[in-house]
């Protein structure tokens, strides 16, 4: 029968062949690397010493052989004295460039990050963690934590260190929850590694009072960046999307926003739960229930549209009165309402894209930031329209795109979900850099003055400041100046009804119909569905050129 033990010593044999084979390979790579490597400080000090010492020794045990005197042993003096001077060059070279920094200031656990950072640790381990070919900077302590900029070589890219931020974190020792975060460098082939030890907003406090607000009218305050404590300030007319998942402190980041609001201006805010809005009501124009939002929705699109027709009557571009500033927290809650209505549902696009110029401003707050599916957080006609956005955490990286947008490599997912974290967030265009929100409390909010928004019924004064030619029929006669009707069966007038007819009344003379499209800024359809609801009420009548006027007006030849 064969040996059992046949295949194994084979295989010995084999491994110590390979072995062997292998030894030899080492050992000519290391004889090589001998005469090729460039020879280090310490190796050229000591062939520098070897060079005079060995003839200065023996000139020295000649001259004490023949005199027996130690005075005359001055070459080993000699040596000895240059061998300290090399030492301490030595010495003084291998010291690690390490920024200056308050010793007392820094922990045990910077300590360590700043010495593994440095170039030569990093240099002798980085290649056994798969990081060959990178190099770093001496490291620099600041108020917002570690910095340090790293050099790439060969084919690495900033997005390929990226990737390897778990290899980073391992080399240096870091707790796995300890920011560590990795940008693109100011040139190309650097990237800059942060590590966040510190906080500048340590030590200071996050309470909002009427003082923060800017003394610029067209700015408003956020918070403070972390990283360099400097206050972070956004425009206040623009139109702005607040996300973040459950208890990363959202409804608490906006109070600060909403306060700066209803100080300058009006302020409605509609509450999808209606938590918060307990807090608001009584202070400002608060809507919670269905049939609460929808009137604010009615009321305000209404609002908006008086002031268009008011900016074309005074011959303005923009409005120039107080900003009325609607903030919708829960944006998923009050979407999944308002999408069963089209017409509602248009209005809020309408609101988000045409409000600015009139000075009826949205904000959206939503713990769910996406566009698609049954049940999103906000609609994808808003989205595009809300330029300025904030992301405090979110749940995943398509969240983070909607959050952030173009800027979701802020990575917003990654924030931690301690409590010393929430109010902290991202703000789009700013840098990856956290922001510390404002916090303003449940005593403070209702201490703000009382100030409740109510849409203004008030139709515009006519136009008297400019010319305008048209001529006019004869007076009717005084039967037709009654209201006809089929008038009376319109008891309550739709946002859009009301609009049309202001318009028409408004107007110097009679108006066509795709004059009223500019006028009221509705749509083609929605001014065609409206003027023949009206004309079949009688509250309109359309002269024989086909333009409109009110059946009490003056009607073109």
């Amino acid at each position: 029968s064969a040996n059992p033990l046949a295949a194994r010593r084979r295989a010995a044999r084999l491994a110590s062949k390979t072995a062997r084979g292998r030894r030899k390979a080492a050992r000519a790579a290391v004889k090589t690397a001998r005469v090729a490597y460039p020879v280090a400080l310490y190796q050229r000090a000591l062939q520098a010493h070897a060079a005079h010492a060995v003839p200065t020794s023996a000139v020295s045990a000649a001259s004490w052989l023949s005199s027996q005197d130690w005075t005359a042993v001055w070459p080993a003096s000699l040596s000895a004295g240059l061998l300290g001077l090399h030492a301490g060059a030595l010495y003084l070279g291998r010291r690690h460039a390490v920024a200056p920094v308050a010793e007392e200031s820094v922990s045990a656990e910077e300590r360590q990050l700043l010495d593994r950072l440095h170039p030569e640790y990093w240099t002798a381990h980085a290649a056994a963690r798969g990081l060959a070919g990178t190099l770093t900077t001496p490291p620099t302590l600041g108020p917002g934590g570690i910095r340090c900029e790293v050099r790439l070589d060969g084919t690495w890219t900033v997005k390929a260190l990226a990737a390897k931020a778990d290899s980073v974190r391992a080399l240096l020792g870091a707790r796995t929850a300890l920011r560590l975060r990795i940008t693109g460098g100011a040139r190309g082939g650097w990237a800059v590694l942060t590590l966040a030890t510190r906080q500048a907003t340590d030590g200071v406090s996050s309470s909002w009072t009427a003082s923060r607000i800017p003394a610029d009218p067209a700015a408003m305050s956020v918070g403070v960046d972390t990283e360099t404590g400097e206050e972070v300030l956004v425009a206040f007319d623009e139109r702005m999307l607040i996300s973040g998942a459950s208890g990363s402190g959202k409804s608490w980041s906006i109070r600060p926003l909403m306060a700066t609001a209803h100080l300058r201006g009006d302020l409605v805010f509609v509450d999808g739960k209606g938590e918060e809005a307990t807090l608001w009501d009584g202070v400002c124009r608060v809507g919670v229930t269905a049939d609460e939002i929808n009137l604010l929705i009615d009321e305000v699109h209404a609002e908006m549209t008086r002031r268009a027709i008011e900016l074309k009557r005074r011959r303005l571009s923009r409005w120039d009165g107080p900003q009325l500033t609607v903030v919708i927290d829960e944006g998923q809650v009050v979407l999944a309402q308002v999408r069963r209505d089209k017409g509602r549902l248009q209005r809020l696009v309408e609101l988000s894209s045409l409000g600015r110029s009139r000075g009826v401003v949205l904000w959206w707050a939503t713990q769910y930031p996406v566009t698609d599916g049954s049940a999103p957080g906000v609609d994808k006609m808003i989205a595009p329209n809300l330029l300025t956005r904030f992301s405090l955490r979110v749940a995943s990286s398509v969240q983070a795109l909607v959050a952030l947008d173009d800027c979701a490599d802020y990575a917003p997912q990654q924030i931690p979900a301690g409590r010393e974290y929430r109010g902290h967030g991202y703000l789009k265009g700013h840098g990856p850099r956290l922001i510390r929100t404002w916090t303003l409390d449940d005593t403070a909010v209702q201490a703000l003055p009382v100030s409740v928004w109510h849409a203004d019924t008030t139709p515009p004064a006519p136009d008297r400041g400019g010319r305008h030619l048209h001529l006019v029929k004869p007076t009717p006669p005084a039967s037709a100046e009654a209201d006809p009707p089929a008038a009376a069966g319109v008891a309550v007038l739709t946002d859009a009804e009301t609009a049309v007819l202001a318009a028409v009344r408004t107007a110097a003379g009679p108006v066509r119909q795709k004059q009223l499209v500019d006028v009221c800024g509705l749509t083609k359809g929605t001014v065609s569905k409206t003027v023949t609801k009206l004309l079949a009420a009688g509250q309109l009548a359309r002269t024989p050129d086909g333009t409109l006027t009110t059946s009490t007006g003056e009607v073109s030849a």
